[in-house]
């Protein structure tokens, strides 16, 4: 049986078109892996943590923010600043080069990511920041507004409220 050389063009044609996805897919997985690792890990990763895509948490340390526009750079902690452990927690100085300025949640005392690589330089040099306030996620306390603690209101039944709704009777207008 013979194959015609169109059938031939079409197989070749197909095989190049599977083989280029293949490439693009592996290529494109390798290049977008990250590794997290702490500030602690960071250091004891030798030659690897210059050659890798890393991603780096922490606490950013009170006063070290430095913004120029969408760059900036600061000082990350292991530690909350307010815990005893931060005067013996390891720092990172972080310099973030990003396309968008850092997100509105990005203060003093925040927890940040950030994503980059670590230069022979000691800075980490991050091209992605993400950042959480921790005060905004933590449970009201019991003198705050909303709080479930803060006197609660009592309950009304359904019609407590619309009769609590209408106009009270004066004394003056009997007919109100």
């Amino acid at each position: 049986m013979k194959t015609s050389p169109n059938t031939l063009r079409i197989g070749i044609a197909a095989a190049v078109i599977v083989g280029t996805i293949g490439w693009l897919a592996w290529s494109g997985y390798g290049a977008s892996k990250s590794y997290y690792v702490t500030i602690a890990e960071l250091g004891g990763m030798g030659d690897k943590a210059f050659h890798s895509q890393l991603r780096v948490e922490g606490f950013v340390v009170p006063g070290s923010i430095e913004q120029n526009g969408t760059h900036v750079n600061f000082v990350l902690n292991e530690f909350e600043s307010h815990s005893p452990k931060a005067a013996t927690g390891r720092q990172l100085k972080v310099a973030y080069k990003g396309s968008e300025p850092p997100p509105d949640t990005f203060k003093d005392d925040s927890q940040a990511l950030a994503e980059g690589s670590y230069g022979r330089d000691g800075v980490f040099h991050a091209s992605v920041l993400q950042a959480k306030c921790a005060s905004k996620y933590a449970p009201a306390g019991p003198n705050q507004p909303n709080s479930p603690q803060s006197s609660p209101k009592p309950a009304q039944p359904a019609h407590a409220k619309s009769a609590a709704a209408a106009p009270a009777a004066h004394p003056s207008n009997p007919a109100a």
